[in-house]
């Protein structure tokens, strides 16, 4: 910890602030509210209930108001610290509102009816976490079941698309035939295409081969990735060739020389494309909402938008659950990071 901190408090003037040092800190003390701000933002409106979430100017953390039980009243009352005409601070509880004038008491004395102009009244808060945002989802909401298809459609997709990119980055890095670049080029110029364009032929396609409705028609469409054969290629690339030429003379076959030597050593590429792949398929919103009508195929995505009415949005139960969607992807770039810098250096994307 003494080491963390003696990097952290380095000066390039010695004992004295340099102005590098200065641009330095606003430098990362800027990126770092701008990366970490929304989320922080995110987690703490997501405990706020709608009407603290309408608040202005809003806070991060959630605020409620303290109440008090008073005699006399089936209730309890909001509390409020009210400035008196004599200039002192006492903390009332608000029996009703008029118009600018509110009538107050206070709850060790009941009886004495004190009016206030709201003016000169600050409600007293506390932080306090409306935890039925995370609870009502579970009980009135088909979270789990939409969970459930957003676990298979990530899963399968993931997989089909690992083996399928790695099958093609096989092909365009160990052999040799006519149009290899070509094909290799047109591979890479589909990264400029976004799924916008082709949104309405792929969804004839899948639409002609029945597959509407279906948690497949979620998965098939995507798993070839212009993203995934460059990444898995450029890595294979720099697999010996003379490895693979020992095999066959040792009577490999070509399925064996893919399955049991260049996949194994394509790890590290392979798993900055699963990461990738998660990402990518737990996030997608817009093809789900092409393919699928029937609510109980709904991804986690989707199914977060029947929250959004017409009238009335939902934004309490949209932002915890939002959260919710957000651990899975969190935890793989947790555990797996060291992949994504490793595979990546490995590709030649430095």
């Amino acid at each position: 910890m003494s080491g963390v901190m003696t990097f952290l408090t380095r000066r390039r003037g010695g004992r004295f602030w340099h102005w590098t040092d200065i641009v330095s800190w606003l430098w990362l003390a800027g990126g770092l509210v701008i990366m970490f701000g929304p989320a922080v933002w995110l987690v703490g409106s997501s405990f706020k209930t709608p009407a603290q979430l309408a608040e202005f100017p809003p806070t991060i953390l959630p605020y409620v108001s303290q109440q008090a039980t008073v005699e006399g009243h089936d209730k309890p009352l909001t509390l409020y610290s009210v400035k008196l005409p004599d200039g002192s601070t006492k903390v009332l509880a608000e029996l009703r509102r008029i118009g600018i004038v509110a009538q107050m008491v206070d709850p060790k004395a009941p009886d004495d009816i004190v009016k206030v102009n709201i003016a000169n009244r600050e409600p007293v808060r506390e932080i306090g976490f409306a935890t039925e945002n995370y609870t009502e989802p579970f009980v009135h909401f088909e979270f789990l079941r939409y969970l459930r298809n957003s676990v298979f459609v990530t899963a399968m997709a993931t997989l089909i698309t690992l083996l399928t990119n790695s099958m093609a980055a096989f092909a365009l890095s160990k052999y040799r035939f006519r149009g290899r670049d070509l094909t290799m080029l047109l591979i890479v110029g589909t990264l400029m295409v976004p799924l916008s364009v082709i949104l309405v032929p792929l969804y004839s396609v899948v639409s002609a081969a029945g597959l509407l409705d279906s948690l497949w028609g979620v998965i098939l469409p995507t798993v070839a990735t212009p993203t995934g054969v460059f990444l898995l290629r450029q890595y294979m690339l720099t697999i010996p060739d003379e490895l693979l030429d020992a095999a066959r003379m040792d009577n490999a076959s070509e399925w064996q020389i893919y399955w049991r030597i260049v996949l194994p050593l394509a790890a590290p590429a392979l798993a900055v494309l699963a990461i990738f792949s998660v990402v990518w398929r737990w996030n997608d919103f817009l093809w789900p909402l092409v393919v699928l009508s029937r609510k109980e195929l709904y991804t986690l995505q989707v199914g977060l938008n029947t929250y959004a009415g017409q009238l009335n949005v939902q934004w309490h139960f949209i932002l915890a659950m939002t959260v919710v969607t957000m651990i899975p992807v969190v935890l793989v770039f947790v555990f797996l990071q060291r992949y994504i810098t490793s595979g990546i250096a490995g590709t030649g994307l430095k």
